[in-house]
């Protein structure tokens, strides 16, 4: 992440704990709501979710997870964050700077959650995130990849590249591909099974 673009995201913070209106806005809470529908297990056991800002879809994923850790480089951002999940013990906020610092001995995760992150990274720690992913999701983990599309100033990539080289490096089965004028969400698995198949329907 550049220079240009750790000041982006404290100019935002100087102004608001919530620069981006995840908290009340319709498009925040719907793209949420189709998030937490998208993944294909009810349930996980141990969840990571880098770049949470201040914790709105933490606080949602918490209520699917056993355990989940959730991290942002922004000082502000993690104590929003910290104060938005207080109610939920089985929930670690930090704060350190993905993919160089990644959280390996919290892992193996059966849930990784990238929203609104990778296209802020150049193209060598883009590629290091698609191996920390690789390295740390479980025998069978499931990672949720969620991108705004329209381009802005501090993107240094786009979502459909983000999103193919995902698709590429991790070596996962895609089960989900949710595509809007504004944004992609896209789930892969180490699970090839559909929800109906891992339910026993078919």
């Amino acid at each position: 992440m550049t220079r240009d673009a750790d000041r982006y995201f404290d100019d935002l913070y100087k102004h608001s704990d919530d620069p981006w209106n995840l908290r009340n806005g319709w498009y925040e809470r719907r793209k949420r709501s189709l998030t937490l529908a998208a993944l294909p297990r009810e349930r996980y056991r141990n969840a990571f979710e880098p770049g949470c800002a201040n914790g709105e879809l933490t606080a949602e994923l918490a209520t699917r997870c056993d355990a989940l850790l959730a991290v942002d480089l922004h000082e502000r951002a993690v104590h929003a964050a910290r104060e938005r999940v207080a109610h939920a013990p089985h929930v670690r906020v930090e704060q350190c700077a993905v993919p160089r610092e990644w959280p390996t001995q919290s892992g193996p995760f059966d849930l990784i959650v990238v929203s609104e992150l990778a296209y802020y990274l150049d193209d060598s720690e883009l590629e290091t995130l698609a191996a920390r992913i690789a390295d740390t999701l479980s025998s069978d983990g499931t990672l949720l990849a969620c991108h705004w599309r329209w381009p802005f100033a501090e993107a240094l990539q786009e979502t459909t590249k983000v999103h193919a080289l995902l698709d590429t490096r991790c070596g996962l089965t895609r089960l989900v591909h949710h595509e809007e004028a504004d944004f992609i969400i896209d789930v892969w698995s180490r699970d090839a099974r559909s929800v109906a198949q891992h339910e026993g329907l078919l």
